[in-house]
């Protein structure tokens, strides 16, 4: 887990993205900002995509993930819908992103709006290291194992309607406590090997699986 920013976004000129490219939205992970995404975006761009195919959400990580800021989300995936023209948007979260998208996804009409959803060492069943932060962080609280926002996203299904989903996982990952919390049911479940929690956003190999699964 690595302070926050107001949100950003990619430049977008006139509705001229390229139709068969889908807009990638990076969201990144508690304590970050969406500088954290340098090097993936830097190979996104170096695969094809454009500069107004990939964006980068900021927020503020100290807010609740199901009161304001999935909403907030939604907000930014229908504005960048509207500048690209695209139906459908791809998301890669990182960490705590994890759980703001999957409850926009699940809860606030993201599987109409989404075609893939990524996340890279995402605490989804609850990290044990959370209670560190908890005391004074209300998104920590949502991280901990047995929240409510974590019953609540374990609730039926836990990849509803036709997004598919990707998981990267860590078995050396030194936040997310157990590794496996990052593993869903019915998603594609990668395993990185052995890799820092913040290691999964600037791995070469995680970064080129990503790209794969993004355009499968």
């Amino acid at each position: 887990m690595l302070c926050s920013a107001a949100p950003v976004s990619a430049a977008v000129q006139d509705k001229d993205t390229d139709p068969e490219v889908t807009p990638v939205i990076l969201v990144h992970g508690y304590n970050a900002d969406p500088g954290v995404w340098g090097s993936f975006r830097a190979d996104l761009l170096a695969s094809g995509y454009s500069e107004k195919d990939v964006f980068a959400w900021g927020y503020d990580t100290s807010q609740s993930v199901n009161e304001t800021l999935s909403g907030r989300f939604g907000a930014y995936v229908d504005q960048v819908r509207a500048q690209t023209g695209a139906q459908k948007v791809d998301i890669v979260a990182h960490s705590f992103g994890s759980l703001v998208t999957r409850w926009y996804v699940k809860y606030g009409g993201g599987t109409a709006t989404v075609d893939h959803w990524v996340s890279l060492g995402g605490p989804n069943h609850g990290t044990s290291t959370a209670w560190a932060c908890a005391l004074w962080s209300q998104a920590c609280r949502d991280m901990t194992p047995g929240s409510y926002v974590q019953t609540q996203l374990a609730q039926g299904d836990e990849t509803p309607g036709e997004v598919r989903y990707g998981t990267w996982w860590s078995n050396c990952d030194e936040v997310v406590n157990p590794d496996s919390s990052v593993l869903l049911n019915g998603a594609d479940n990668h395993a990185a090997g052995c890799l820092a929690h913040n290691d999964l956003l600037t791995d070469h190999t995680v970064s080129q699986q990503v790209r794969t699964f993004l355009h499968g």
